[in-house]
């Protein structure tokens, strides 16, 4: 099957479960986001040479493969989705952002002043990644406002995310300047 489907060309696209929805609908729009977010976090790691941020990284780009498909799928067919063996976003993957800041927190302490990304090219693309996870947090939220979102975890999750890519930025900003 051929790439070029056509089926998009007038401005919708399928959600899981084949439900049409405008491409600009707020939860293709949340998605979309995050999986901008997916990509800056490949660069992330492509960039960083740590194994545990690296590492981090990894399963953190699964967690939100799995994040996508339930903001891809609309809130009534949600049943559908679990029945079919998709997994929802859980407190346990969040706890898991937790331990990796516990980790690096431990490394590195606390900051007390503002910072300017770009320290160098690892630390700057973690930066980016960051920026682009508050944007997708910013879109979940647009769902959960309009009463579109059935798992608040998901905010939660990017939430932590976004907490630990400011420390891993820090972190790998402190590494290189030893």
């Amino acid at each position: 099957m051929s790439i070029v489907t056509k089926t998009g060309d007038e401005g919708s696209t399928a959600l899981m479960y084949n439900r049409r929805v405008s491409k600009c609908h707020p939860r293709v729009e949340a998605y979309g986001a995050v999986d901008e977010l997916n990509a800056a976090l490949g660069l992330a790691r492509a960039s960083v040479h740590n194994t545990l941020a690296q590492e981090s990284l990894v399963q953190i780009q699964k967690d939100l493969v799995g994040l996508m498909g339930e903001l891809a799928t609309a809130v009534e067919d949600l049943p559908r989705y679990a029945k079919d063996g998709f997994s929802l976003v859980t407190s346990a993957q969040t706890f898991q952002l937790e331990q990796v800041i516990q980790s690096i927190e431990a490394q590195v302490g606390s900051f007390r002043d503002w910072v300017t990304p770009g320290a160098n090219l690892a630390s700057a693309s973690v930066d980016v990644a960051r920026t682009v996870c508050r944007r997708a947090e910013r879109r979940v939220c647009e769902l959960q406002a309009s009463n579109q979102l059935h798992n608040p975890e998901i905010i939660i999750y990017l939430n932590r995310l976004s907490d630990l890519l400011w420390l891993m930025a820090r972190w790998i900003e402190n590494q290189t300047a030893r």
